[in-house]
């Protein structure tokens, strides 16, 4: 088994999809798809934030929004990262990670620090999924010195299993990597 810290082989791979996006800003969007507590899917899209380990990545949300009371009713998730101009597809499986209290504060303190005014400006406006108060203030931004925002959220999640779809040949080129493998590589049926 390897190393939480240890570079997976696929991570070399999901970097150089990522730079053939070039500057496009959705090659740090992925799809996070979790499970509400009547069973039923749900998915959204969210910001790549960077990795705290080899095959452990920090994502950012409003600790108010539903999809932090769906990971806490199941920490299993899947993310989607579609890549068009590498033409490629990451499956991305595991589980939010719990972290302790201490940790979480630096964690989530250190994500708050690199963010853009802009950025900060999402923990700033009124509770998501509510109804729309054509009242309440939307802020385009929050200065550098705001103080870190209670719902600002961070979800660190452990992978377990990775998928690449390669579209670019005929046939499309599949491949998998578990962690309970030491992360070897299968070839797979697109």
């Amino acid at each position: 088994m390897t190393r939480p810290d240890s570079l997976p082989p696929w991570r070399p791979l999901l970097r150089g999809a990522r730079e053939r996006e070039g500057r496009s800003p959705q090659s740090r969007w992925l799809q996070l798809a979790t499970v509400a507590p009547d069973g039923t899917p749900r998915v959204r899209t969210l910001v790549f934030r960077g990795w705290a380990q080899g095959a452990v990545l920090d994502l950012l949300t409003d600790s108010r929004s539903s999809k932090v009371a769906e990971l806490e009713h199941q920490p299993a998730v899947e993310l989607c990262w579609l890549l068009p101009r590498a033409r490629c597809q990451f499956r991305l499986r595991g589980q939010l990670q719990s972290l302790q209290p201490e940790v979480e504060q630096r964690e989530r303190e250190r994500h708050w620090m690199v963010l853009t005014p802009g950025g900060r400006a999402l923990w700033g406006w009124p509770p998501p999924g509510e109804p729309l108060d054509r009242q309440a203030a939307f802020p385009q931004e929050l200065a550098e010195d705001t103080p870190m925002p209670d719902p600002f959220k961070l979800l660190r999640i452990v992978l377990e299993q990775v998928e690449l779809l390669e579209l670019a040949d005929h046939p499309h080129r599949r491949r998998r990597w578990r962690a309970d493998a030491g992360w070897s590589e299968d070839a797979l049926n697109p």
